[in-house]
């Protein structure tokens, strides 16, 4: 009787510590003109996502919720998504999915930038980690691959378009 216990305790040992090993990873990037600090400039607060993603986010409004930052983006479409700020420093931050509409549960994410090699260049990541929530995990990957591809080309557009009326500012000042 008790090897049948131990042999039930560590089959659901090994049932709840996969678990996890089955979450999705989406990862995206792209490269932008300038510094690290000056794309994070742009696109690092934690509502700035209005403005490098306005195709899909209709607005932005940050709140407190106890000692917690949270966002509620409200989507072209009318939907609602409630993210909660877990971790920021200078070049980064993480959050994590409330409430959403999404096909996606335990969805937690970083967005941040670092040093390209090439000089004067930036990259610009996204990352998502989560489990399907009323989706397969092929069209729960799907959606948020194209969310977050979404995302590093809106930042990039912002970069470049910075990166243009600086290029002019200097043209400006040469005559």
């Amino acid at each position: 009787m008790r090897m049948m216990k131990l042999a039930l305790v560590a089959m659901a040992a090994l049932l709840l510590g996969s678990a996890s090993a089955h979450a999705i990873t989406v990862k995206k990037r792209t490269e932008a003109p300038g510094l690290p600090a000056a794309v994070w400039g742009l696109a690092g607060a934690f509502c700035a996502i209005k403005d490098w993603y306005p195709d899909v986010v209709a607005d932005c409004v940050e709140a407190k919720e106890g000692d917690a930052d949270v966002r509620t983006l409200t989507l072209k479409d009318g939907g609602k998504i409630k993210e909660k700020l877990t971790a920021k420093d200078d070049l980064s931050y993480s959050y994590e999915i409330v409430e959403s509409p999404l096909p996606v549960k335990n969805y937690k994410a970083k967005l941040w930038v670092e040093l390209d090699d090439e000089p004067n260049r930036t990259v610009i990541y996204w990352q998502a980690d989560f489990d399907a929530n009323g989706a397969s995990d092929e069209d729960a990957k799907k959606k948020i691959t194209t969310i977050l591809g979404g995302g590093v080309k809106g930042i990039k557009k912002m970069a470049l378009a910075h990166s243009d009326a600086q290029e002019g500012d200097k043209d400006d000042d040469d005559k």
